[in-house]
């Protein structure tokens, strides 16, 4: 896990992250969202510090600290580091140069989105569609990919697993 100096702050309040509805689709939860069916559940999960400010709190990790920026599986995916529902494949994963881990597209109903005005811009977060956790944001429009999406995700919300996914359809998560 990075050291703690290696985290920026967010100030972002929880009535900022409101929902907007777009793609709503996404957001179907997967196998994992009976366990957090208790209004207590997080109390069950086990994060460091770093990840709780990171997952919970909407806070960031320093560009290029990452465990997961410069690897780039042949196989496998991702997954949410909290609920383990699958996130993206190994294969969405792109070297954008960002300073984090980049995906160009996710598993259709993995990931939700909500308008994120906490630094006095408009952006998009992304959050796991089972368990809320926070992934990062999404960007449009920078011609770097087919699919015109970079989800700019922090690897301490993440883990990899090797087991191949198959099975789901990845989307675009922006795709109208």
């Amino acid at each position: 896990r990075p050291p703690r100096s290696t985290l920026m702050r967010s100030s972002a309040a929880s009535d900022v992250y409101k929902r907007q509805g777009i793609n709503a689709e996404y957001g179907t939860p997967h196998d994992n969202s009976a366990k957090m069916s208790s209004p207590d559940w997080k109390k069950d999960v086990k994060l460091t510090k770093d990840e709780e400010q990171v997952i919970w709190g909407k806070g960031t990790e320093r560009a290029g600290t990452g465990e997961y920026n410069k690897f780039y599986p042949k196989e496998g995916h991702f997954a949410c580091k909290v609920c383990k529902s699958p996130l993206y494949s190994a294969a969405s994963k792109f070297n954008s140069g960002c300073g984090w881990p980049a995906f160009d597209k996710c598993y259709a109903g993995a990931i939700k989105t909500n308008i994120d005005v906490s630094l006095g811009m408009k952006r998009i977060e992304i959050v796991c569609g089972t368990c809320g956790g926070h992934l990062g944001h999404v960007f449009e429009g920078e011609g770097m990919t087919k699919t015109n999406e970079r989800h700019c995700v922090n690897s301490i919300s993440t883990v990899f697993v090797k087991e191949q996914k198959d099975d789901l359809v990845e989307k675009p998560i922006m795709e109208k």
